[in-house]
């Protein structure tokens, strides 16, 4: 599991182009979670938001470690998969860790939306940049830096509030009859 983790955590690190996120909005994330948790809303769509979030705190770190001119081999690397991994001390006082099979992956719900999370918030970034390069060096509308990884992590969260990780199978009783009630 740890290998797979680490293999597509190499895959997707890149160097950093820009700091994708102002400290309010970081703020706001922070608080927005932790109050969306308290109202009831499902772990799978706080989690995205909470791997955007932690993306978003390693891209900080990475920007802060550039100012101080501290550059090594696999840099960008250990910052995003350490600020990733932060999620770990949510399982040390507030959830539990109950793994269960995502597709071919066997991991807790929580965990696997913030991977999914942190993985939106990362490529939409690039796409962002991808975009912008293409376009001249220029966005094509204000804000667009903003809106593309909101739109994803907003299209991330609508999959899985219709199409929820928890989704247990009702009894087969229930569905078919397949007993001869004569």
């Amino acid at each position: 599991m740890f290998v797979l983790l680490a293999i597509l955590l190499i895959i997707t690190a890149t160097p950093v182009l820009a700091n994708p996120a102002c400290a309010v909005c970081t703020v706001a994330v922070g608080a927005s979670l932790e109050i969306a948790r308290s109202y009831g809303v499902d772990d799978a769509i706080v989690g995205v938001w909470a791997g955007a979030m932690l993306v978003i705190l390693g891209y900080w770190m990475l920007s802060w470690m550039d100012k101080k001119g501290w550059r090594f081999a696999g840099r960008d690397f250990i910052v995003l998969v350490s600020s990733v991994a932060m999620i770990g001390f949510m399982y040390v006082h507030e959830l539990i860790y109950t793994p269960q099979i995502i597709g071919i992956f066997y991991l807790d719900g929580f965990l696997f939306s913030v991977l999914v999370g942190a993985a939106v918030m990362h490529y939409s970034s690039e796409f962002y940049q991808w975009m912008k390069a293409h376009n001249g060096g220029h966005a094509h509308f204000p804000f667009e830096k903003v809106v593309v990884p909101i739109v994803a992590l907003c299209l991330a969260s609508a999959y899985f509030y219709y199409f929820p990780l928890d989704n247990i199978a009702p009894e087969t009783e229930s569905l078919y009859d397949f007993h001869d009630n004569q």
